[in-house]
């Protein structure tokens, strides 16, 4: 062979060996941004199927979180933080949505960008962050629950592409967010079983961290068996199949009474009194675990520090007289019938981050405490 060959064909492999090693970088960088090496703390989803281990063994700890307001003041969040020692925050994301029939919504700047401020206070705290797509409807003067949209596809379609990539791309990859959650309480939509399913693939497909959706609570009564079988239909979706951990908005109807002492909250939970209803909700959220082998989350647990906390925890307006103690006997309620259970992955306190006198579902001095010593064996 010629010299001239021979270096020829040198020059030629190492141009071949310098594109492979070209690719090689590339996939390697386009793998360090999606499968968020830079997380937190928890381990995403995708390093857990390569490694084959499970969510439980991967999270260690059991998660310790807070809601915030969506017009969180920054320091109070980093003082709530350090106060109830918490190892995680749920950082709302206003959507903006017209009205409660609306298929179409739009991010919140303002809201984006102090999401993005606060992640950025939070570099190497180790507090991790689960995202959330929070609906404020008609300026925030109606509940996510009641929203009911009048194009249902178009509804989907722009969920995915308003809200979910946009949140992906512009918080959730580059701020390597632990979590997402791919919505709230959608009650008039989650039924729309194949439509939810493609929700999460299509989160999936952006992004490896862990993903999440928050379904509201439910009621059934003894006396009502057309209530046990919508629980059922609820159970039965696949949608929970495809997530990494279920989230429950726990705000379940208990007692008919102003005021409880714990260990009559914690005989509610196994046979609700409102109603005489006898809703074992304790059984009927294990029932989640049960039927698809995931995790439970309360990713939204709350009282108002009001009498009357525990018949409709979600309306803080049912009673005027505040009451710091019932708010807390029902925290603590939750905490002993849930704090051992094997299959309880955590809670998320509504709401913190505001401290204003409306605010309330802020807890009490009384509420802290029992929120401090919250799995405490396992955080500290």
């Amino acid at each position: 062979m010629e010299k001239s060959e021979f270096m020829g064909e040198e020059r030629m492999a190492k141009k071949k060996a310098g594109i492979l090693i070209i690719l090689f970088i590339s996939v390697l960088a386009f793998y360090a941004v999606r499968i968020n090496y830079n997380s937190r703390g928890f381990v995403n989803a995708l390093i857990n199927k390569i490694q084959g281990k499970t969510l439980n063994a991967e999270f260690q700890i059991k998660i310790k979180s807070g809601n915030l307001s969506t017009d969180y003041n920054i320091d109070q969040v980093l003082n709530d933080i350090e106060e109830l020692r918490l190892n995680t925050l749920n950082v709302p994301i206003v959507i903006n949505i017209d009205s409660r029939t609306s298929s179409n919504m739009v991010v919140d700047e303002n809201s984006k960008k102090r999401a993005i401020d606060l992640v950025k206070k939070l570099k190497g705290k180790k507090v991790n962050i689960i995202l959330e797509a929070y609906p404020w409807i008609e300026n925030g003067s109606i509940g996510e629950t009641a929203w009911n949209p009048d194009n249902i596809d178009n509804f989907f379609y722009n969920w995915k592409h308003n809200v979910l990539k946009v949140l992906i791309d512009e918080v959730a990859v580059p701020y390597h967010v632990d979590a997402l959650s791919i919505g709230t309480s959608f009650v008039n939509m989650e039924s729309q079983e194949e439509d939810m399913c493609d929700l999460v693939d299509y989160v999936r497909t952006y992004y490896k961290g862990l993903v999440t959706y928050r379904t509201n609570f439910w009621i059934t009564a003894v006396w009502k068996p057309e209530l046990t079988k919508e629980y059922e239909k609820k159970l039965n979706n696949l949608v929970f199949s495809k997530l990494d951990f279920i989230s429950i908005a726990a705000y379940f109807e208990l007692t008919n009474n102003d005021t409880n002492t714990i260990d009559n909250l914690v005989s509610s939970l196994y046979s609700t009194q409102i109603y005489d209803r006898k809703q074992n909700v304790v059984q009927e959220i294990k029932g989640f675990y049960d039927k698809w082998d995931k995790l439970i989350f309360f990713g939204e647990l709350g009282f108002p520090k009001t009498n009357k906390a525990s018949i409709h925890p979600y309306d803080p307006y049912l009673s005027d007289i505040m009451n710091n103690l019932e708010q807390a006997n029902c925290f603590e309620a939750y905490r002993k019938v849930f704090e051992s259970c094997s299959w309880n992955l955590g809670f998320s306190i509504f709401a913190i981050g505001e401290t204003s006198a409306e605010k309330r579902y802020y807890p009490s001095k009384e509420s802290v405490e029992i929120i401090k010593r919250w799995y405490t064996s396992s955080d500290n």
